[in-house]
Protein backbone atom coordinates (compact mmCIF):
# COMPACT_ATOMS: atom_id res chain seq x y z
CA UNK A 1 0.00 0.00 0.00
CA UNK A 2 1.44 3.35 -1.15
CA UNK A 3 1.37 6.40 0.99
CA UNK A 4 -1.56 7.96 -1.05
CA UNK A 5 -3.90 5.13 -0.06
CA UNK A 6 -3.58 4.99 3.57
CA UNK A 7 -7.31 4.66 5.21
CA UNK A 8 -8.99 7.57 6.22
CA UNK A 9 -9.53 6.14 9.41
CA UNK A 10 -8.04 4.01 11.66
CA UNK A 11 -9.51 1.23 13.00
CA UNK A 12 -10.04 1.09 16.80
CA UNK A 13 -7.98 -1.33 18.42
CA UNK A 14 -9.38 -3.83 20.58
CA UNK A 15 -9.36 -7.65 21.53
CA UNK A 16 -9.78 -10.62 19.57
CA UNK A 17 -11.05 -11.18 15.64
CA UNK A 18 -12.89 -8.80 14.09
CA UNK A 19 -14.80 -9.45 10.39
CA UNK A 20 -14.17 -6.16 9.16
CA UNK A 21 -12.07 -2.81 9.66
CA UNK A 22 -15.80 -1.11 11.00
CA UNK A 23 -16.36 -3.64 13.49
CA UNK A 24 -12.22 -2.82 15.34
CA UNK A 25 -9.36 -4.54 14.74
CA UNK A 26 -6.50 -6.24 16.72
CA UNK A 27 -2.58 -5.08 16.19
CA UNK A 28 -2.25 -7.41 13.23
CA UNK A 29 -5.54 -6.72 11.77
CA UNK A 30 -4.86 -3.32 11.50
CA UNK A 31 -1.35 -4.14 10.13
CA UNK A 32 -2.73 -6.24 7.45
CA UNK A 33 -5.12 -3.40 6.18
CA UNK A 34 -2.18 -0.76 6.89
CA UNK A 35 -0.41 -3.54 4.33
CA UNK A 36 -2.89 -3.54 1.48
CA UNK A 37 -3.37 -7.31 2.58
CA UNK A 38 -6.79 -9.08 2.86
CA UNK A 39 -7.96 -8.46 6.08
CA UNK A 40 -6.59 -10.90 9.00
CA UNK A 41 -4.61 -11.13 12.29
CA UNK A 42 -2.05 -13.91 10.25
CA UNK A 43 -1.05 -11.57 7.27
CA UNK A 44 2.12 -12.69 5.21
CA UNK A 45 3.65 -9.37 5.83
CA UNK A 46 4.65 -9.89 9.28
CA UNK A 47 7.21 -12.98 10.73
CA UNK A 48 4.72 -15.89 12.57
CA UNK A 49 6.04 -15.23 15.60
CA UNK A 50 5.95 -11.38 15.76
CA UNK A 51 2.86 -11.78 15.01
CA UNK A 52 2.32 -13.99 17.47
CA UNK A 53 3.24 -11.99 20.40
CA UNK A 54 1.70 -8.60 19.01
CA UNK A 55 -1.72 -10.89 19.40
CA UNK A 56 -0.95 -11.96 23.11
CA UNK A 57 0.10 -8.12 23.97
CA UNK A 58 -2.65 -6.88 22.12
CA UNK A 59 -5.40 -9.11 23.72
CA UNK A 60 -3.78 -8.87 27.36
CA UNK A 61 -3.20 -4.88 27.82
CA UNK A 62 -6.06 -2.58 28.55
CA UNK A 63 -7.67 0.12 25.90
CA UNK A 64 -5.56 2.92 27.22
CA UNK A 65 -2.59 0.98 26.41
CA UNK A 66 -3.95 -0.99 22.61
CA UNK A 67 -3.93 2.77 21.81
CA UNK A 68 -0.20 3.20 22.70
CA UNK A 69 0.93 0.50 20.56
CA UNK A 70 -1.39 1.41 17.30
CA UNK A 71 1.50 3.32 15.83
CA UNK A 72 3.70 0.57 15.85
CA UNK A 73 1.65 -1.32 13.47
CA UNK A 74 3.49 0.25 10.25
CA UNK A 75 6.66 -0.96 11.45
CA UNK A 76 6.26 -4.78 11.36
CA UNK A 77 5.22 -4.23 7.96
CA UNK A 78 7.81 -6.71 5.93
CA UNK A 79 9.34 -8.00 8.66
CA UNK A 80 8.72 -11.16 7.71
CA UNK A 81 12.32 -13.07 7.13
CA UNK A 82 11.69 -16.87 7.22
CA UNK A 83 14.81 -18.00 9.58
CA UNK A 84 14.53 -20.71 12.39
CA UNK A 85 16.59 -18.24 14.19
CA UNK A 86 14.56 -15.23 14.51
CA UNK A 87 12.15 -17.89 16.48
CA UNK A 88 14.72 -18.73 19.06
CA UNK A 89 16.27 -15.14 19.58
CA UNK A 90 12.78 -13.79 20.10
CA UNK A 91 11.26 -16.60 22.58
CA UNK A 92 13.87 -16.01 24.54
CA UNK A 93 14.22 -12.47 24.83
CA UNK A 94 10.11 -12.66 25.95
CA UNK A 95 10.82 -15.18 27.95
CA UNK A 96 13.60 -13.28 29.97
CA UNK A 97 11.54 -10.56 30.21
CA UNK A 98 9.12 -12.79 32.37
CA UNK A 99 10.95 -14.88 34.25
CA UNK A 100 11.76 -12.55 37.13
CA UNK A 101 8.08 -11.24 37.87
CA UNK A 102 5.96 -14.24 36.84
CA UNK A 103 4.29 -16.57 39.28
CA UNK A 104 6.11 -19.71 39.85
CA UNK A 105 3.69 -22.17 37.46
CA UNK A 106 4.98 -19.52 34.77
CA UNK A 107 8.25 -18.96 35.77
CA UNK A 108 8.53 -22.89 35.19
CA UNK A 109 7.32 -22.31 31.56
CA UNK A 110 9.69 -19.66 31.47
CA UNK A 111 12.50 -21.14 32.58
CA UNK A 112 11.82 -24.56 30.19
CA UNK A 113 11.50 -22.21 27.55
CA UNK A 114 14.83 -20.66 27.60
CA UNK A 115 16.56 -23.80 28.16
CA UNK A 116 14.55 -25.24 25.35
CA UNK A 117 15.41 -22.11 22.80
CA UNK A 118 19.26 -21.72 23.96
CA UNK A 119 19.17 -25.72 22.81
CA UNK A 120 18.04 -24.39 19.42
CA UNK A 121 19.96 -22.08 18.92
CA UNK A 122 23.39 -24.19 19.56
CA UNK A 123 22.01 -26.46 17.19
CA UNK A 124 21.49 -24.10 14.43
CA UNK A 125 24.96 -22.39 15.61
CA UNK A 126 27.36 -25.41 16.00
CA UNK A 127 27.98 -25.10 19.87
CA UNK A 128 28.10 -27.71 22.39
CA UNK A 129 24.34 -28.96 23.27
CA UNK A 130 24.42 -28.08 26.46
CA UNK A 131 25.87 -24.27 26.53
CA UNK A 132 23.81 -21.87 28.06
CA UNK A 133 24.43 -18.39 27.54
CA UNK A 134 25.97 -16.04 30.46
CA UNK A 135 22.86 -14.30 30.01
CA UNK A 136 20.11 -16.95 30.49
CA UNK A 137 22.49 -18.36 33.15
CA UNK A 138 22.37 -14.96 35.30
CA UNK A 139 18.35 -15.05 34.65
CA UNK A 140 17.99 -18.79 35.69
CA UNK A 141 20.20 -17.97 38.92
CA UNK A 142 17.69 -15.59 39.92
CA UNK A 143 15.23 -18.35 40.80
CA UNK A 144 16.99 -21.09 41.45
CA UNK A 145 13.59 -23.23 42.11
CA UNK A 146 12.08 -22.46 38.82
CA UNK A 147 16.01 -23.26 37.05
CA UNK A 148 15.91 -26.40 39.34
CA UNK A 149 12.57 -27.20 37.85
CA UNK A 150 13.23 -26.69 34.39
CA UNK A 151 16.16 -29.06 34.44
CA UNK A 152 15.05 -31.50 35.60
CA UNK A 153 12.19 -31.35 32.81
CA UNK A 154 14.96 -31.03 30.00
CA UNK A 155 16.53 -34.30 31.23
CA UNK A 156 13.44 -36.11 29.13
CA UNK A 157 14.98 -34.27 26.10
CA UNK A 158 13.19 -31.72 23.79
CA UNK A 159 10.94 -32.88 20.54
CA UNK A 160 12.59 -32.21 17.47
CA UNK A 161 13.77 -28.66 16.15
CA UNK A 162 11.39 -28.54 13.10
CA UNK A 163 8.43 -28.48 15.44
CA UNK A 164 9.93 -25.63 17.53
CA UNK A 165 8.93 -22.60 15.58
CA UNK A 166 5.23 -23.74 15.07
CA UNK A 167 4.55 -25.01 18.58
CA UNK A 168 7.36 -24.69 21.25
CA UNK A 169 7.96 -21.50 20.30
CA UNK A 170 4.41 -20.06 20.17
CA UNK A 171 3.55 -21.71 23.49
CA UNK A 172 6.81 -19.81 25.64
CA UNK A 173 5.92 -16.30 24.33
CA UNK A 174 2.29 -16.96 24.96
CA UNK A 175 3.06 -18.05 28.66
CA UNK A 176 5.35 -15.23 28.77
CA UNK A 177 2.94 -12.55 27.78
CA UNK A 178 -0.07 -14.13 30.33
CA UNK A 179 2.96 -14.08 33.06
CA UNK A 180 3.66 -10.88 32.83
CA UNK A 181 0.13 -9.69 32.33
CA UNK A 182 -0.86 -11.63 35.58
CA UNK A 183 2.29 -10.48 37.70
CA UNK A 184 2.37 -9.20 41.04
CA UNK A 185 3.43 -5.03 39.57
CA UNK A 186 1.66 -2.30 39.00
CA UNK A 187 2.70 -1.73 35.27
CA UNK A 188 1.78 -4.84 33.58
CA UNK A 189 0.89 -3.08 30.81
CA UNK A 190 3.33 -0.97 30.11
CA UNK A 191 6.12 -3.72 30.45
CA UNK A 192 3.93 -5.64 27.43
CA UNK A 193 3.91 -2.61 25.25
CA UNK A 194 8.08 -1.87 25.87
CA UNK A 195 7.97 -5.75 25.34
CA UNK A 196 6.50 -5.32 21.87
CA UNK A 197 8.17 -2.40 21.03
CA UNK A 198 11.45 -3.88 21.78
CA UNK A 199 10.82 -6.93 19.89
CA UNK A 200 9.88 -5.31 17.06
CA UNK A 201 13.19 -3.04 17.16
CA UNK A 202 15.01 -6.37 17.78
CA UNK A 203 13.26 -7.91 15.01
CA UNK A 204 14.04 -5.09 11.82
CA UNK A 205 17.89 -5.61 13.62
CA UNK A 206 18.00 -9.31 13.11
CA UNK A 207 16.01 -9.20 9.65
CA UNK A 208 18.86 -6.30 8.78
CA UNK A 209 16.36 -4.82 6.84
CA UNK A 210 14.16 -1.62 6.68
CA UNK A 211 10.84 -1.70 5.74
CA UNK A 212 10.09 1.05 2.94
CA UNK A 213 6.43 0.69 3.24
CA UNK A 214 6.56 1.01 6.83
CA UNK A 215 8.84 4.04 6.48
CA UNK A 216 6.12 5.70 3.81
CA UNK A 217 3.38 4.76 5.87
CA UNK A 218 3.98 5.34 9.79
CA UNK A 219 3.80 9.44 9.72
CA UNK A 220 0.45 8.99 8.30
CA UNK A 221 -0.23 6.01 10.68
CA UNK A 222 0.73 7.92 13.27
CA UNK A 223 -1.25 10.73 12.38
CA UNK A 224 -4.45 8.42 12.00
CA UNK A 225 -4.20 6.80 15.54
CA UNK A 226 -3.23 10.14 17.30
CA UNK A 227 -6.63 11.26 15.58
CA UNK A 228 -8.27 8.19 17.09
CA UNK A 229 -7.27 8.48 20.40
CA UNK A 230 -8.43 12.38 20.43
CA UNK A 231 -11.53 10.76 19.01
CA UNK A 232 -11.90 8.60 21.79
CA UNK A 233 -10.90 10.88 25.03
CA UNK A 234 -13.80 12.92 22.72
CA UNK A 235 -16.30 10.39 23.52
CA UNK A 236 -15.84 9.83 27.35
Amino acid sequence: MTHDRMPGLVPVLSRGKHRNPRKGACFMEFASYLAGEPWSDHPDCTHALLASLARDVNDHIRDEARREIAPLAPEVIGLNLDDPIIDALLAREVALVALPIASVPRQRVAAVGLLRCEQVLNELEGRPADHVSDRVEAALAAVPHARDWARDFCDVGFGRLKKFSTRSAPNIVHSAVVGIAEAAVGDADQRLVDLLRRSIANCATWMSRTSTVADEQSQEARRLASSERRRSHARR
